[in-house]
């Protein structure tokens, strides 16, 4: 890339920050309110449905890239299915977020979207193992990718608790993976995150530390959504060298934490189906710990993450192990640290 098109592109995800905090400004006024439960980190009704800001940035961002952009015209079928998914998750959460639907209404919502996303052929067929090298999926890839897109939309929304934390930590994974992207030769998937890390930088101008305002279901849905979906087109052949483990590493606090805490829960003998306060990132936050510090923590995981990315990029089978270890021996350390600070609050079984 040239400096000018560097300097292009830079000025152009500026305006989408800018678009994308007007927006959020917009929202606050409107008002749709989250009434504090006592589930909540917040104790004051705060307005929500930030995530429209979002949504409508990104789709703005990708609709000049459309029209303006060479690259997305033999793209035009990855494009339909990927933001007509995408849109169909943000209308969905945006009506719970409006009026609460159940989490099987929600599900299905989602199954729906992902299938459109697999209609379009977009599919992961197969995967880079440490240990075992390339692996065939065969007709485990249509299931699995399934799997993949609900799990992580959900992941990101379950994380969605506290100022900053799924705004900011999406914001950052989306730049790190249009950074990873440019340099496979991705430019699909470039241009797409880099639109998607603006579109959430700037609805953070509101958020964090502050709080003037929360994603809701439509903004952390659909920024999961689109992340998982990226995943998915970067195996495309038509995006160069960029891996699927890019997404997976950069988000791997979240899904490591979704996933500790389902299976604690069960073996607690709770119901993993009912609302709770239990994650990680709350118990911290529950037990004393400054929640923004908690958030900055986890921009600390991003970070962490594209390291090991970086790594696992690199070739030889042995430096792909590493990383993997790096990024589980990192969370189970972040794991121990919060059973401790929890035992030391008094929480008990949290």
């Amino acid at each position: 890339m040239t400096g000018t098109a560097l300097l292009t592109h830079l000025a152009f995800a500026a305006a989408l920050v800018a678009l994308s905090a007007g927006i959020t400004r917009v929202m606050i006024a409107i008002g749709v309110m989250d009434v504090p439960n006592h589930r909540s980190a917040h104790v004051r009704p705060t307005p929500k449905s930030g995530g429209i800001a979002v949504v409508i940035t990104f789709l703005v961002g990708i609709a000049l890239v459309y029209a303006t952009s060479r690259f997305a015209r033999p793209l035009e079928g990855t494009l339909i299915g990927f933001i007509a998914a995408a849109i169909g998750i943000a209308v969905v959460s945006f009506i719970d977020d409006v009026r609460p639907r159940s989490f099987l209404f929600k599900l299905v919502a989602q199954v729906l979207a992902a299938l459109v996303v697999l209609g379009f052929g977009l599919v992961v067929r197969s995967l880079s193992i440490p240990g075992f090298g390339e692996v065939h999926l065969g007709l485990w890839a249509y299931p699995l990718t399934l799997v993949w897109i609900i799990g992580l939309t959900n992941a990101v929304n379950f994380m969605d608790g506290i100022n900053g934390l799924t705004g900011g930590v999406c914001a950052l994974a989306a730049a790190m993976l249009a950074i990873f992207a440019h340099g496979a030769g991705a430019q699909f998937v470039y241009l797409s995150a880099l639109i998607l890390a603006a579109s959430a930088a700037g609805f953070l101008v509101y958020n964090f530390p502050a709080g003037r305002i929360f994603l809701g279901d439509v903004g952390s849905q659909f920024l999961g959504f689109n992340l998982a979906v990226l995943a998915v087109i970067a195996t495309q052949p038509d995006q160069g060298r960029l891996s699927f483990i890019v997404v997976p590493f950069l988000m791997f606090a979240f899904i490591f934490d979704v996933g500790f805490t389902l299976v604690r829960r069960i073996l607690a003998g709770e119901n993993p189906a009912e609302g709770h306060h239990g994650h990680l990132y709350q118990v911290l936050g529950r037990s004393g710990v400054s929640r923004n510090l908690v958030t900055l923590l986890h921009y600390g995981f991003v970070v962490v993450a594209a390291g090991a990315v970086a790594v696992f990029l690199d070739e030889g089978a042995r430096l792909n192990l590493v990383a993997v270890l790096l990024l589980l021996a990192v969370q189970v350390a972040y794991a121990f640290l919060v059973a401790r600070q929890a035992r030391r609050a008094g929480l008990g079984r949290w």
